[in-house]
């Protein structure tokens, strides 16, 4: 028999119903917030997500509410599962309960661009330290709401906290890892959104199989150096949250960040795709941070530059691809 627990998710985006799914079918109790009270009730009403998870139902079991409150009254287990730029001003309506009793799960990807923090690092500037882990992987939300087979990994400084998570998550179509290393499994997840985006111009474009291979095997290496400069095993990025999640959301069909990349390359300008969109594109906001970061670190990292370059400067894609195809001749295994 599986021991029940209660579980409070904050974000109703697709991950954020994703995983109160798949926690209400490993036998738990879940409580699920919406930021909007209007919302909430079309969750709760229809038990379908229809901006964010389209054609998955709702287990009726589900608690879902808009007080923020009540949510964290459910449970001192809470898994925070809301878009990056949003973070702080959620976690500001909750800095005046004592959390020392909760367990935190950040399944957020992205970098914040005016700090140039991780997300778990926001999350303890608002709340302190608080008990947190972390989880990335190549998990595109529908299929796994599909109940489709996935693996991911949870990170922690604390072996306890880390297992309790796994041990949550868990189950026969969704196999969870635990790591240590969190800054490499939070940076994985975060930056491999910019490879996405170059990738998704390179199938824009029409460059076929090698220039996609290219923009992977690269990628990855412009990943790992900033992240070993940050701090990061480099071991990290050729597991689950780095190449694994790297190839998943550079190649998948639901990958927002591919979409926008693809997008661009058609001509169209970076603010008629966003306003287009239903759900956030954390690449784009990462792109900038990582440029950022790449300077502060003095960390080469061409691909990054020129994919900044065409969010915000304006640069053909095709131009940036020049440039980088251009560049000065160099060893494979220089650092």
């Amino acid at each position: 028999m599986i021991k029940k627990h209660n579980i409070t998710i904050l974000g109703d985006g697709g991950w954020g119903t994703t995983l109160a799914i798949l926690l209400s079918r490993n036998g738990h109790n879940v409580c699920l917030w919406s930021f909007c009270p209007r919302y909430a009730q079309v969750l709760k009403n229809k038990r379908v997500n229809p901006k964010f998870l389209k054609g998955i139902k709702i287990p009726r079991s589900i608690y879902v509410t808009s007080e923020i409150r009540k949510a964290l009254g459910y449970s001192r287990a809470v898994i925070l599962a809301i878009p990056s730029q949003h973070v702080r001003s959620v976690l500001k309506n909750i800095k005046g309960i004592n959390l020392k009793d909760y367990l935190f799960l950040s399944v957020i990807k992205g970098i914040e661009s005016k700090t140039l923090m991780r997300m778990s690092e926001v999350i303890k500037d608002e709340l302190g330290k608080v008990n947190l882990a972390v989880l990335s992987g190549p998990n595109i939300a529908h299929e796994i709401a599909a109940g489709k087979p996935a693996v991911s990994v949870v990170a922690s400084d604390n072996s306890r906290i880390a297992g309790y998570f796994q041990d949550l998550l868990m189950c026969g179509n969704f196999r969870v890892y635990t790591n240590s290393d969190v800054v490499g499994v939070e940076l994985g997840g975060s930056l491999k959104n910019i490879i996405a985006l170059a990738c998704g111009i390179s199938d824009g474009l029409n460059l076929g199989t090698n220039t996609k291979a290219a923009l992977l095997t690269r990628g990855l290496v412009e990943i790992s150096r900033l992240g070993k400069a940050m701090g990061a095993k480099k071991e990290t990025f050729f597991g689950v949250s780095g190449v694994g999640d790297l190839v998943t959301t550079s190649t998948s069909a639901y990958s927002r960040n591919r979409f926008v990349g693809e997008e661009i390359s058609k001509g169209k300008s970076l603010s008629h795709i966003i306003h287009k969109m239903q759900m956030v594109a954390e690449g784009v906001v990462t792109t900038k941070a990582a440029y950022e970061l790449s300077k502060k670190y003095g960390v080469e990292m061409p691909i990054t530059e020129q994919i900044y370059k065409v969010l915000y400067k304006n640069k053909s894609p095709r131009k940036a691809l020049r440039d980088l195809m251009l560049r000065r001749k160099k060893s494979e295994l220089v650092k």
